[in-house]
């Protein structure tokens, strides 16, 4: 497997485990999903809409160095409202839009193009990384909080989803209905 093709099977994890964890998490009253917990954002609401917002900065930047566009003007607008969605069916959704368009550009990469460079600014701070670093990056964000929604998950009525496996192959058929609700074929995931 080549490292490109890597960065799509771990693109197509992310969003097969935020489908996983959101799906656990909509079964929470709005209540439970408010709610103040012990962790680095105080809720399970806070958490997931961080994820989703810093998605959408970090997306952003790989998609406008792909189509040869300046950085973002105003980094701040990705997460102003700090918590876009209040309950967990919208940001459900949108981390699934998010997570496609996270697939859509990993399904254009090339191993001679892991090294292009992606600009974002910050405020007055241009910061510039490679696409394989950036995309490192994005994947460790996501799995750090995720399991710290997992963690509070604990804490509630509804059992947290496994999230530890990589698309094992003994879990194949454990997984199948989560693909078919995905629209995902095992096969273009490993090919």
């Amino acid at each position: 497997m080549t490292l490109s093709h890597h960065l799509l099977a771990e693109a197509y994890n992310n969003g097969w485990s935020n489908h996983r964890l959101l799906k656990a998490c909509a079964r929470l009253t709005q209540a439970e999903f408010e709610a103040a917990r012990t962790s680095f954002f105080p809720s399970i609401k806070a958490t997931l809409n961080h994820i989703l917002t810093v998605d959408w900065f970090y997306i952003d930047a790989l998609e406008r160095e792909v189509a040869g566009l300046d950085p973002h003007p105003d980094y701040l607008s990705f997460f102003n409202p700090e918590q876009p969605f209040g309950a967990c069916a919208s940001l459900k959704a949108a981390q699934a839009e998010s997570d496609r368009r996270l697939i859509d550009y990993c399904q254009g990469l090339a191993d001679d193009t892991l090294d292009r460079k992606v600009a974002i600014l910050h405020g007055s701070l241009v910061q510039v990384e490679t696409r394989e670093r950036l995309l490192a990056h994005l994947f460790q964000h996501q799995i750090h909080h995720r399991g710290q929604v997992h963690a509070m998950l604990a804490g509630t009525s509804v059992a947290p989803p496994q999230l530890d496996e990589f698309f094992c192959e003994m879990d194949r058929e454990a997984r199948a209905a989560e693909m078919r609700e995905l629209g995902w074929d095992e096969q273009a995931i490993w090919l």
